[in-house]
């Protein structure tokens, strides 16, 4: 084999000591809410306010 090779014992099945405190937790940051918005402007419009906003970064 071209992978060196190995004792087969030390790949059994072992005990694990996990401490699940330690775990990152998904839900740590949820946050229960509703989100929308009404865009009454045309694409146009929009493409040169942003245009104005690169334009004040210049500055």
């Amino acid at each position: 084999m071209g992978f060196g090779s190995y004792d087969e014992s030390e790949q059994s099945d072992r005990d694990h000591d996990t401490d699940d405190d330690k775990g990152v937790s998904v839900h740590e940051h949820d946050h229960d809410g509703e989100l929308s918005f009404e865009n009454g402007r045309s694409t146009s419009e929009l493409v040169d306010r942003l245009s104005e906003m690169g334009e004040d970064d210049e500055e």
